[in-house]
């Protein structure tokens, strides 16, 4: 390793994702500082612009120590772009991603900084070593069958050769993933899968087993809305990236919309409306179901908030009706030469909602 004034440089950084973590900062710094004795190693800590200040507590630690590093990351979400950022920020050789809660274990490092060493390996994932006795494990029933589930879809669907690809904690050469992240979402939780998926088998691959630990404090980030963004996922690989994560998001909740728009429309057709206003209120239900589904899932890294709720809401309308018209015209257009309604409908669709996501990204939530 080169030297600058009797300074060697630094061989591995920990990149640690964090949101509402202060409780955990000093507890981890500890157990890095006894598990990497001897290693030349940073920690990066990227902050979602926590609350509870989390990157004063990093900072803090960081004034005594210039091993510990922060980002603080302003109107930005999400554990994968977390993750990737602080990847790019590294200059060390290698590079390891790892909770902030202390369920991932420090002491697993060496090993995997071992194995990246002796140069047979592109990629090491901690795997969470399997435990039928709850209380042995951090992972709760629940969580494990949900786990093992995810995992076995990624798994067929994806062909990906892992026994956990659900893990979130790895160690990679940073050469690499500097090649990679190009091609890498940055919504959702799994970044692990998406550098595997995005390689095409081109990764040599080693795993370390480990027992995953218990949450010491603040509560877990994982929601409902992550299993959307997992299959969101998914789906973006089996078209080998063709379609965004964001995209086929935005289309997943435009079709939850086609559903409240007709089951609306026949409450208030049962209720005795008249078509014409049963449809106008039907539209706009549905429109709004549209609009905070996707800022609440789709947008959650760019969510709006308070009076920017209210007037995101008003250019998505303008911008969606742009889009319906788009629909229209270019399915009676295909109509008029092809005379097959299916095809017609389906490409007007197609383009309305292609209309409607791209400007929104670019103006709802820009």
């Amino acid at each position: 390793m080169p030297a600058i004034d009797g300074l060697a440089a630094i061989e591995l950084s920990i990149i640690v994702p964090t949101r509402n973590e202060r409780s955990n900062i000093e507890p981890l710094v500890r157990v890095l500082r006894e598990a990497l004795e001897g290693i030349r190693w940073e920690a990066i800590f990227v902050d979602d612009d926590s609350p509870d200040g989390t990157i004063a507590a990093v900072k803090a630690i960081a004034q005594s120590d210039p091993r510990i590093r922060g980002i603080r990351r302003l109107r930005r979400r999400g554990l994968a772009g977390a993750a990737i950022e602080g990847m790019l920020a590294s200059a060390a050789t290698y590079v390891a991603v790892m909770d902030g809660d202390l369920q991932h274990d420090p002491s697993v490092l060496p090993r995997m900084l071992a194995a990246l060493r002796n140069g047979q390996a592109d990629l090491v994932v901690a795997t969470r070593r399997a435990c039928n006795t709850p209380d042995a494990t951090g992972l709760s029933p629940i969580r494990q069958r949900i786990s093992h589930l995810a995992g076995s879809l990624a798994q067929k669907l994806l062909r990906v050769e892992l026994r956990d690809p659900m893990s979130g904690f790895f160690m990679i050469r940073r050469d690499v993933i500097e090649a990679l992240a190009p091609r890498l979402s940055s919504q959702g939780f799994k970044v692990l899968l998406d550098i595997v998926t995005s390689a095409h088998g081109s990764l040599r691959i080693s795993e370390c087993e480990y027992d995953f630990g218990f949450r010491h404090t603040g509560e877990s980030k994982l929601d409902a809305l992550v299993a959307l963004e997992y299959l969101g996922l998914l789906l973006s690989k089996l078209t080998n990236d063709a379609l965004s994560v964001r995209f086929i998001l935005f289309g997943l909740v435009g079709a939850s919309g086609v559903a409240v728009n007709i089951g609306v429309l026949g409450l208030l057709l049962h209720a005795g409306l008249a078509f014409g206003f049963a449809q106008l209120a039907a539209t706009t239900i549905a429109m709004a179901s549209n609009y905070l589904l996707n800022n609440t899932l789709t947008y959650r890294d760019r969510r709006r908030h308070g009076w920017a709720l209210l007037t995101g809401f008003l250019s998505f309308a303008a911008l969606c009706s742009i889009g319906m018209v788009a629909n229209i015209g270019a399915a009676t257009l295909i109509y008029h030469y092809e005379k097959t309604w299916l095809l017609a409908g389906l490409a007007g669709a197609f383009i309305g909602s292609v209309w409607n996501y791209a400007a929104t990204s670019a103006v709802t939530w820009r």
